[in-house]
């Protein structure tokens, strides 16, 4: 019997990772909050439900995209640069309440190494850092993990990624030709999104549960050499850097993650 799971949040990364664990042999549900979305979840064999999450509860039929699942995928931004006065944490906490009542045995976590602070000495975050940012999202990321991990009704993963990126979607398009970009010494924390779909079917397939991973390509360029060397490739603008104020940033350390997995990353930056 196939094993099912059901993905919070079929985007950008959730929607390829549906359609690559529905190859490899899982049953998907998968949620979108787009009913436009519905026919090419239907399309691929995923089975689709519109959910949208907010402070009051939980709209659409979460119930059925929930029943009969044994691990469900939490992948949904915070939208808090949309809407930085909104409760992520509350509306987190309506789904937590239902996974308990579906009785789901396995929750994933996908949240971000934007929970640890940018320092000028480039502090290297390990699987042993402790959270520390203080912006307003990264407040909530954290509390919502501490939220999942605390909870005994269910096994929890939090698996931290670095900036997300693709072929079509690149962080050095958005820098091409801007003037006065900050931080232009810091260390880039890159990952390629195919490694993102591979290391959540990794920890799926190896049932790596109750612990929390940190992901992101293991080499760290600066910022400015970084962008700039991928703007004259692809005949870009450049970016311009302020070097005036001294750089702050950070070094995302995936040594637990190759461990525990056996992983290999497979796209560099």
């Amino acid at each position: 019997m196939k094993k099912q799971i059901s993905i919070i949040g079929c985007g950008w990364l959730g929607f390829p990772l549906a359609r690559f664990l529905m190859n490899e042999g899982f049953k998907v549900k998968g949620s979108t909050t787009s009913e436009n979305k519905l026919e090419l979840l239907k399309k691929h064999a995923i089975e689709g439900f519109v959910i949208r999450l907010d402070e009051a509860g939980i709209s659409g039929n979460y119930s059925v995209c929930l029943k009969g699942s044994e691990t469900v995928i939490i992948n949904i931004p915070p939208g808090l640069r949309r809407n930085p006065d909104k409760n992520h944490v509350i509306e987190l906490s309506h789904l937590i309440t239902a996974i308990e009542a579906h009785k789901i045995e396995n929750v994933l976590y996908i949240s971000s190494t934007s929970v640890f602070k940018n320092e000028s000495h480039f502090p290297i975050i390990t699987s042993l850092t402790a959270s520390n940012a203080a912006s307003n999202s990264a407040k909530q990321l954290i509390e919502i993990e501490q939220k999942l991990q605390n909870n005994s009704n269910f096994n929890t993963t939090i698996l931290r990624f670095g900036g997300l990126f693709d072929g079509d979607r690149h962080p050095a398009k958005y820098l091409s030709g801007k003037t006065d970009v900050s931080n232009p010494d810091a260390p880039i924390n890159l990952i390629h999104k195919e490694d993102c779909i591979q290391i959540i079917a990794t920890i799926l397939k190896n049932e790596l549960w109750n612990t929390t991973l940190n992901a992101s390509y293991p080499k760290h360029p600066n910022k400015k050499l970084y962008y700039s060397e991928f703007c004259k490739l692809h005949n870009l603008p450049l970016p311009q850097f302020n070097a005036k104020e001294k750089s702050k940033g950070k070094i995302i350390d995936s040594t637990k993650l190759v461990q525990l997995l056996n992983y290999r990353f497979i796209e560099a930056p």
